[in-house]
């Protein structure tokens, strides 16, 4: 499920409300704290320039 959150995180990354959607989506359907926390990091490292807020809040507030 991660690898597969990512790749659709990749391709919304134009839209926010998009990207938005689809990262709780990712993050509702990961179970592992360890998934959860690459799926942070990574979605830091690639977008974090650009959704920086709504990655955090994403992380935030998860489930």
């Amino acid at each position: 499920m991660l690898e597969l959150g990512k790749k659709i995180l990749s391709v919304v990354s134009f839209d926010q409300a998009l990207f938005q959607k689809e990262l709780h989506k990712a993050i509702r359907s990961l179970k592992d704290a360890e998934d959860l926390k690459k799926l942070k990091e990574w979605c830091m490292k690639e977008f974090g320039k650009k959704h920086p807020i709504i990655i955090q809040q994403a992380f935030t507030t998860q489930r």
